[in-house]
């Protein structure tokens, strides 16, 4: 009994993330036909859209900005990000570099764990030491997220010639920048307006603890997902045993249900 419920609780927890992975990554073939069919505003449009459904970028924005008080502030350090981020998105798609994005996924989430950790002052509490220059650190990082990004960009249909293929990857920078400045409008305006109510220091620290470990469910939601891309059969539930994990499920929890009777 206990080792069934066992199974159970693992075939649960597998198609919990396995979506999940899959949400988080790659380009359908709707999206893929789409850029065939269309011109460089369907780029923009899908620049827009991955960026605002990109939590992981989305987070560690909320993050940089979560203390930043002046609007001098925020466009410093958002101008810094977007720098190293589009840097890392027109050349790396440009010569075409790459890695496993689950990978470059599962370092973005250490981003944002490190700037939620820095945010609670843990450098200071653990190591008694300054935290890092942010504005460097925010840059580099942009360069990551910007390679991130990249990977997905480079399973969409660029086109051959030099020319083209350039017009198509900025056209999707645009639309990422579109999409990024969206998002922090309302992630600044709503920080500001809780920034002057007292609920704000009362609950900082948590709301960082929360950012921290929200990183850490996308690192391994992440490292879950590439564990499938190289290796699919070593969870045991590709999708014909998912079928059949469903109806042993069954079969168990009607066998529970008449035991419950009797």
């Amino acid at each position: 009994m206990h080792f069934s419920r066992l199974r159970s609780a693992a075939v649960w927890l597998s198609l919990t993330f396995a979506p999940l992975a899959v949400l988080a990554h790659g380009i359908s073939d709707a999206d893929r036909q789409r850029m065939l069919d269309g011109g460089v505003l369907q780029y923009v449009g899908l620049g827009a859209s991955h960026m605002l459904t990109g939590y992981d970028h989305l987070l560690f924005l909320f993050g940089v900005v979560f203390f930043l008080a002046s609007f001098k502030d925020v466009v410093k350090f958002v101008t810094v990000f977007t720098l190293g981020h589009s840097i890392t998105l027109v050349f790396a798609t440009l010569f075409q570099i790459t890695w496993n994005y689950y990978l470059v996924d599962a370092i973005i989430a250490i981003s944002v764990m490190y700037k939620a950790f820095d945010n609670n002052g843990g450098f200071q509490k653990h190591f008694q030491m300054a935290s890092p220059n942010l504005l460097w650190m925010v840059f580099g990082f942009g360069l990551l997220h910007g390679f991130g990004l990249s990977t997905r960009l480079q399973q969409l249909p660029l086109g051959d010639d030099a020319g083209q293929m350039l017009g198509r990857i900025l056209s999707f920078n645009v639309g990422v920048e579109l999409g990024q400045i969206a998002a922090l409008v309302v992630i600044v305006g709503a920080l500001s307006l809780w920034r002057h109510r007292p609920s704000f220091k009362r609950f900082s620290y948590a709301a960082n603890l929360g950012l921290l470990y929200a990183g850490v469910y996308l690192l391994f939601m992440q490292l879950h997902g590439y564990q499938h891309d190289v290796n699919p059969d070593s969870f045991r539930f590709p999708a014909a045993e998912h079928r059949h994990a469903h109806e042993d499920l069954d079969v168990e929890n009607t066998q529970d249900t008449s035991r419950d009777g009797l």
